[in-house]
């Protein structure tokens, strides 16, 4: 999965690749690092 800088801080929701069923993604950057990261299936 590739992460745009510009959504961080911000929930979307995108199709897995793999399966196709929606996934929300979260995650944060600082300093163009990852932080944090959460995928839920929903």
């Amino acid at each position: 999965m590739l992460l745009d800088p510009d959504m961080s801080g911000e929930a979307y929701v995108e199709d897995c690749q793999v399966c196709c069923n929606p996934i929300e993604v979260e995650f944060s950057m600082r300093d163009d690092k990852l932080i944090s990261f959460v995928a839920i299936k929903v």
